[in-house]
């Protein structure tokens, strides 16, 4: 008995160690653009003129290299906006990818963009969940499907890439693979980073594993 409990309270500890980093300081908080590099300027003020909105989210420990930034700034803009997938269908596999890596700023940027793009509600509160969403269309099971197999097998069944050649066309899934890789990109960036969530915010998805 004495020793299952001592194992018991081992595990919580490891545990414990693993959320606590995820809490603490950010490690690459947001730089005073008034100590901006001058490389660091002009990605700045590219970025905005693009965006429309200042330096923020995963950009803010990323611009600490300048050119990966950019050239992310770069690949974002055609996914996010470009891409062969409906906006409905690229803003789930965000959220899918988000969850995966438990990455709380991205959820909360893309939620409501989700929503407003035609996810339904109960298949978002599902993926935070992971869960498998019921009800999804056809076209958002076949991105489930490999988004989810990729993203935790690190590889995607016969059946589940025919299917989603057959429904979006190669260069379709290529998106879907984009997305998951280049959100998986910002996610690891931030989660590594600490980067936090605007003041006031809650965190919206629970850490694994629990």
């Amino acid at each position: 008995m004495g020793h299952r409990l001592a194992t018991t309270f081992a595990r919580v500890a490891v545990l414990c160690a693993i959320a606590a980093p995820a809490m603490a300081q950010d490690r690459m908080p947001p730089i005073a653009p008034d100590k901006y590099s001058e490389a660091q300027k002009k990605a700045a003020e590219e970025f905005a003129g693009g965006r429309g909105y200042e330096v923020r989210g995963p950009f803010v420990p990323l611009i600490r290299s300048p050119e990966v930034m950019l050239r992310a700034k770069a690949m974002g803009d055609h996914l996010r906006f470009k891409s062969a997938l409906a906006p409905r269908l690229s803003e789930m596999i965000i959220l899918i990818t988000a969850r995966e890596w438990t990455q709380q700023y991205e959820w909360v940027a893309h939620h409501d963009i989700a929503i407003k793009a035609g996810l339904k509600p109960e298949i978002a509160d599902a993926i935070a969940d992971w869960r498998r969403p019921v009800g999804m269309a056809e076209d958002e099971e076949a991105a489930y499907d490999v988004s989810v197999e990729i993203q935790r097998s690190k590889r995607v069944s016969d059946a589940t890439w025919n299917r989603a050649v057959a429904k979006f066309g190669e260069a379709g899934v290529i998106d879907l693979l984009g997305i998951n890789g280049y959100y998986t990109f910002l996610a690891i960036t931030m989660n590594a980073a600490r980067t936090g969530l605007p003041a006031g915010i809650a965190e919206p998805l629970k850490r694994f594993p629990e």
